[in-house]
């Protein structure tokens, strides 16, 4: 197999996390990586997900603050679909 390399610049923390994640999934970083580029190549999509159990402090607090602004807004919100309904249809 034909093989080149590429650099790229990352924080030192950054690539060992990456590593390990890898090995405990019995993968190398380099297996991980070519199998993304395949994907991105076949998909020509990009995606990223976030720890949704452990959100950040930013991610917390950008919501505190969404819901701020929503409020003084006056947006309603709903929990299903027949209340959004039941809204418009009564407004």
């Amino acid at each position: 197999m034909n093989s080149t390399i590429i650099n790229i610049k990352t924080n030192p923390k950054v690539k060992s996390e990456a590593k390990k994640t890898a090995a405990d999934l019995g993968l190398s970083l380099s297996g991980v990586l070519n199998a993304y580029l395949r994907q991105f190549i076949r998909t020509k999509s990009v995606y990223f997900s976030l720890n949704e159990e452990n959100p950040s402090p930013y991610l917390l607090e950008a919501l505190k603050e969404s819901e701020k602004q929503r409020k003084k807004k006056g947006v309603h919100s709903f929990d299903n679909p027949e209340e959004a309904i039941h809204f418009l249809k009564n407004t």
